[in-house]
Parts: C-alpha cells; structure tokens; sequence
C-alpha cells in the first residue's frame, strides 16, 4: 500500500479554506510548528511523520484523531462518532478533540465579535 500524500494535502488545504484558517492557526491548536504544517499543505516533504503529529492535525481540523491516517492509507476516514482504534490514550485524545473544537468556536465568538464592534464604530 503506498502512502497518499498529495491526497493528505488536498484534504488539509480543502479542509482550511472551509474553516477560513491559516497556517499558523493550524499549527497552533494542533501545537506542530508551521514549517510541518505548510509542507504537509503543499506536499513538499513525503516523510515519515509521527502518528501524533498527523492525530493533532486531525484534530485541530476537527475531525477523528486517525482522519489523515485514513486518508494517507487510501481507507475511508473515520466519522468523529467512530470509536478511535485501541492503543494510546483515548481521554486524552478525547480531551485534545474537545479543546479543539471549543477553540474554533473562540475563534468564530471573537470574529463576531469583531464584526458587531465595526458595525457599533461605523454608526
């Protein structure tokens, strides 16, 4: 089985363009540096990475800690719902998943209100 890498970058770059996030937002809920981030995104790097590394970016993206194994591997990737495969540490990764998403709504409370501020200042 050969690994999908430019698959992996599609699915990363698709996936920050519908969320409105950049590459440094990326790296820092998924806490990587923006160098993996950016040649995982533009396939410039086809390298063994660590299973954490492609779990955080999952999970920052708001998917299943294995979402980009999936995808890597060519399989149909797990929904959020699917129980995670046995190993490793499933509260944590829970947790990880939960904080993740609870900063993408920060983001998106602050972008609101960023927006109803403008609109207060414009009248």
């Amino acid at each position: 089985m050969s690994e999908q890498w430019a698959a992996v970058a599609a699915t990363i770059d698709r996936r920050m363009v519908e969320l409105g996030i950049l590459q440094r937002d990326l790296a820092e809920r998924a806490h990587v540096s923006q160098a993996i981030v950016r040649e995982l995104q533009h396939n410039t790097a086809q390298r063994r990475r660590s299973a954490r590394t492609l779990e955080a970016l999952s999970t920052a993206l708001g998917w299943h800690p294995r979402y980009l194994h999936a995808v890597l591997s060519g399989e149909r990737p797990p929904d959020l719902s699917e129980a995670a495969p046995p190993g490793g540490d499933e509260i944590a990764r829970r947790l990880a998943a939960i904080e993740n998403r609870l900063r993408s709504i920060e983001d998106r409370l602050d972008d609101v209100h960023t927006q109803l501020t403008k609109g207060i200042g414009d009248e």
